[in-house]
């Protein structure tokens, strides 16, 4: 047998994982080179996987993990080392609190020379520090274990609550040599990794009896429902029980936001009046006051909460009727035993918020029209409004303050996860990572609508999206600074710390990498400017110069920002 025979007939580190994740459907990378892993990203795309290379570790995290939301697969993100590992850290930890599926694959130091910290290239504990901050974390030390590791951190990653997934991979992996037969039959090919899990009976009996009773029924949809794409189970179960809800923002579109059980345009009103609350896919987190507080009025509620993590239930106030399991298997059950009398909730209810809802939405209409230059976000976002109605499979990402907080209560969304944005922890930076991912997950156009503040944390991405040639248009709403661009200094020459350039060219960053530039000064420029974005496919990137005196501190979540109540001469 000649040598070449020889080498055929063996494998190594780099083909065994790029075997293991073909093998698991996992056919997209999203990462940044250098390290020990710029050869395996090459082997990667030589071997048929799309590999997405960013600009900074931390956008190609964002991207993998908004690739976990909308695909139910881990979103892979492959970094350096160090201080690469510690860039796309960040990403983990947001998918992890988001609950979705990814897995991030970093090159690592040696353990030996760790261990005895001798001081080895880019030397870190890379796994101690990772573990608190995901669902898990594993590292493979040899050849033959990297079949059962990728399998357990595919199945870490979507099954029960879906989550991030650390998988720490020492530079001497990589060149590890085995036996080519012996390779292929260590692979796992994971088996039903995020099975169902059904309710309890007794579960679904419970929640039914005190939803039937109820007089102000109310629904709310977390993003969690719209991530189980189990889209016709809950309208049905939406439509058959007949009780208004309310999405989240990463619900919008679950159902359509003109449904005539929307109640997205009266959510003070409903917070307040409700007196049983539905929670599908969502938390009583800080985004809905923990469950308590003015938000939720003075009237007493019961809530009913589907949620596949038992620990969530009593999280922030007591849960009436808690339902573990995943929301298809929770909402199919409920459907059975609702059978076809079901009682829907008095109509005196469901027409008192009909009326406020198209009360408000009158009273808002006005302002989505208005032609002003420079622009206010009302009638800037009114111009994107339309756009998103006329073209439904647009993919919407949006992040800012204001321009996030308007945007949410002003775009009405009527597909099921077309809207990405910031998530749980309100993390601005998610932008050009998320567009990234948006466009090479599903082939559709995306429009992304950001602050100028929220933009510069990813900004330079735009090369990424030039260099792909994706069909991005980016909308970066500019007023000069941080909530608004009106702040002063009055103690040294420095500009006010919330502050930037005046008159910033945005449009001029995507023209420098051959995309298209374009300035739009008032809604009718702006609306011309993306349609001929999204027609054309081309990467865009529009100015829109909006009034510095148009935002709020904080957007609309002020509220938690400390103030000083101390006078200092």
């Amino acid at each position: 047998m000649t040598d070449s025979e020889k080498m055929q007939d063996l494998t190594d580190g780099f083909h065994l994982i790029i075997d293991a994740l073909k093998l698991n459907d996992l056919n997209t990378i999203y990462g940044v080179p250098g390290i020990p892993i710029t050869d395996f990203g090459r082997m990667a795309q030589a071997a048929g996987i799309r590999v997405i290379s960013f600009r900074h570790e931390q956008n190609a995290g964002n991207a993998a993990a908004i690739a976990g939301y909308l695909t139910k697969k881990p979103g892979i993100c492959l970094t350096v080392s160090a201080p690469g590992f510690l860039n796309g850290l960040t990403a983990l930890a947001h998918a992890t609190t988001n609950c979705w599926p990814m897995i991030l694959i970093s090159g690592s130091s040696e353990r030996e020379v760790v261990d005895l910290q001798q001081g080895d290239y880019e030397e870190m504990d890379q796994l101690a520090i990772a573990k608190p901050l995901c669902k898990a974390a594993y590292r493979i030390l040899h050849a033959e274990d990297i079949g059962i590791g990728v399998a357990r951190a595919i199945r870490a990653a979507v099954s029960g609550r879906p989550g991030g997934v650390y998988l720490d991979l020492p530079a001497k992996l990589f060149g590890q040599v085995m036996e080519a037969t012996a390779g292929q039959k260590s692979l796992v090919k994971v088996i039903d990794p995020a099975p169902a899990q059904l309710p309890a009976p007794s579960a679904v009996q419970r929640a039914l009896g005190i939803l039937k009773d109820a007089k102000r029924p109310l629904i709310i949809l977390g993003k969690g429902a719209a991530y189980a794409q189990a889209d016709e189970t809950v309208r049905s179960f939406v439509e058959k029980s007949g009780v208004p809800y309310l999405p989240m923002s990463m619900a919008k579109g679950l159902l359509p936001d003109d449904h005539p059980l929307s109640a997205g345009a009266a959510r003070s009103m409903v917070l307040q009046q409700a007196d049983v609350v539905v929670m599908i896919g969502a938390r009583l987190n800080w985004l809905l006051s923990h469950g308590k507080g003015k938000q939720w009025g003075s009237e007493p509620k019961r809530f009913i909460q589907i949620d596949i993590e038992p620990k969530e239930m009593d999280s922030n106030i007591e849960i009436a009727a808690p339902v573990v399991g995943d929301i298809e298997s929770v909402l199919a059950a409920f459907l059975d035993q609702m059978g076809d009398g079901w009682q829907k909730p008095p109509q005196g209810w469901t027409d008192a918020i009909r009326e406020k809802v198209e009360t408000n939405v009158a009273k808002m209409a006005p302002r989505l029209m208005n032609n002003n230059s420079p622009m206010d976000y009302h009638g800037a976002l009114g111009a994107l409004r339309t756009i998103i109605k006329e073209r439904p499979e647009t993919m919407l990402v949006n992040e800012g303050a204001n321009t996030l907080d308007f945007a949410r209560s002003i775009i009405d969304m009527s597909r099921p996860r077309k809207r990405l944005d910031v998530g749980t922890w309100g993390v601005m930076g998610i932008g050009m990572g998320t567009a990234i991912a948006a466009a090479v997950e599903t082939g559709h156009p995306v429009l992304a609508i950001e602050g100028d503040s929220a933009f510069g944390f990813s900004g330079m991405e735009v090369e990424t999206i030039c260099r792909y040639n994706l069909p991005v248009c980016v909308v970066v709403f500019n007023n000069n600074g941080i909530y608004r661009g009106t702040d002063t200094n009055d103690t040294s020459d420095d500009p006010a710390t919330t502050v930037f350039v005046k008159g910033s060219r945005y449009d001029l960053m995507m023209q420098a990498f051959g995309g298209v530039g374009v300035t739009a000064t008032s809604p009718d420029e702006l609306s011309i400017a993306v349609n001929q974005a999204l027609d054309s496919g081309k990467p865009t990137l529009i100015n829109a110069v909006i009034d510095e005196m148009a935002g709020t501190e904080s957007g609309r979540i002020g509220n938690l920002n400390p103030q000083s109540v101390v006078s200092k001469k």
